[in-house]
């Protein structure tokens, strides 16, 4: 194979490799997101968490209950006959108070442990849904899946003392219904996992493979250079994911709210729902810095050169103490998990043989340049004693 064709191949593979680390992105952020329940539990507890969307909440849960609750009419039969034609201002009136009771509500920690502990049962049955099961509270009739808010609804009217305990017999079936898939959508979804399931660490080992065998084409003397362009697509991708967030979310907002309490709200979700999207686009950012870290110090920059000959012997004489001192910072990252992959069995291990394998080659790399101890001039005698 000419050296020409050899360059137009690899720079196939980093374009198709750049193409394939976009979209591994984004399945490992949906996996992660939707089919971890640890991250969907944590998140949904920061929905609770976060003042606008609690406020949200607390606008719905009151409209629904005045919707369902007669307060007008619960009104009229508590005032005197001449005092019940103001029954419909106050109510009215009563409607921001009892917004902010029901927010008040909802910021104790009990109801907010009782809301986390609740969406961590429900995911986990709601992933049992796209895979055609279904479970309290959660249904598919009519090829629709659906949240079931009535419950959760009847016990802040029941606080709140709205409707009391008749409150549930005058509130409609499908009060606090919230669709969450409709029949299309749900069958995309359940394809969807399907994919995602097969495509996540999979399309992150051939985007890899992609990188490596652009970095095998390049001349012996540029693999270097070939190193430092796949760093600066790491780096690349993770901004243009940061951008996509950035992009969809102004998108997304707009289209989906108006007036300024429920684009905060929905501004805040968006956030929060999209922060693992965030770490992924950082860690790749991360990864790029690193590499770039590395492939600055094998070049022949003064400075590197230098650093090469002072940490060489140590690389050389305490070869085991080295690797032991790389295994403790991996474990300590490991403890830490700053990035994505330190959360599954597969990512560590892809860690583990990558930061292996980049060691071993700037260790080789480090202790190919040192003098060779057998031409080394042998040291001078110490003076005769007078």
């Amino acid at each position: 194979m000419s050296q020409r064709t050899r360059t137009i191949f690899k720079w196939i593979l980093i374009v198709v490799g750049t193409l394939i680390l976009l979209i591994s992105s984004l399945t490992v952020w949906v996996k992660r997101q939707g089919l971890d329940n640890d991250a969907w539990t944590n998140t949904s507890s920061r929905f609770l968490q976060n003042d606008d969307i609690r406020q949200a909440l607390s606008v719905y849960i009151v409209d629904q209950l005045y919707a369902q609750g007669n307060v007008q009419q619960r009104l009229e039969q508590r005032l005197p006959p001449n005092l019940q034609g103001l029954a419909g201002p106050i109510a009215g009136a009563l409607r921001e108070p009892a917004q902010t009771a029901v927010n008040r509500f909802l910021e104790r920690p009990r109801v907010q442990q009782a809301w986390k502990q609740a969406n961590r049962a429900a995911h986990s049955e709601l992933l049992d849904i796209l895979e055609n099961k279904t479970r309290p509270g959660v249904s598919t009739s009519g090829g629709e899946v659906t949240l079931d808010l009535r419950t959760f609804i009847i016990n802040v009217g029941q606080q709140l003392g709205i409707g009391g305990d008749a409150l549930a017999s005058r509130l409609p079936a499908n009060a606090g219904q919230i669709t969450i898939l409709k029949s299309d959508q749900l069958k995309a979804a359940q394809d969807g996992l399907k994919v995602i399931k097969v495509l996540s660490w999979a399309l992150i080992f051939l985007a890899l493979a992609c990188f490596g065998g652009a970095i095998w084409l390049a001349e012996s003397g540029k693999r270097r250079d070939a190193l430092r362009i796949v760093a600066a697509v790491f780096i690349l991708v993770g901004i243009l994911l940061l951008v996509i967030r950035k992009v969809a979310e102004n998108y997304i907002v707009d289209e989906l709210t108006s007036g300024q309490s429920l684009r905060d709200a929905a501004d805040a979700a968006w956030l929060i729902g999209t922060s693992l999207l965030a770490q992924v686009a950082w860690s790749l950012i991360l990864y790029g810095v690193v590499v770039l870290i590395g492939v600055i110090l094998t070049s022949p920059f003064s400075w590197a050169r230098r650093f090469r000959a002072w940490i060489g012997p140590l690389l050389r004489d305490y070869a085991g103490a080295a690797w032991a001192i790389v295994a403790g910072v991996f474990l300590l990252l490991l403890l830490w998990a700053p990035t994505p992959a330190f959360h599954t069995w597969l990512g560590v291990l892809l860690l583990a043989i990558l930061i292996a394998i980049g060691f071993e080659a700037f260790r080789r790399f480090t202790l190919a340049e040192l003098p060779d101890r057998a031409s080394a001039p042998p040291a001078s005698p110490p003076p005769a004693a007078s």
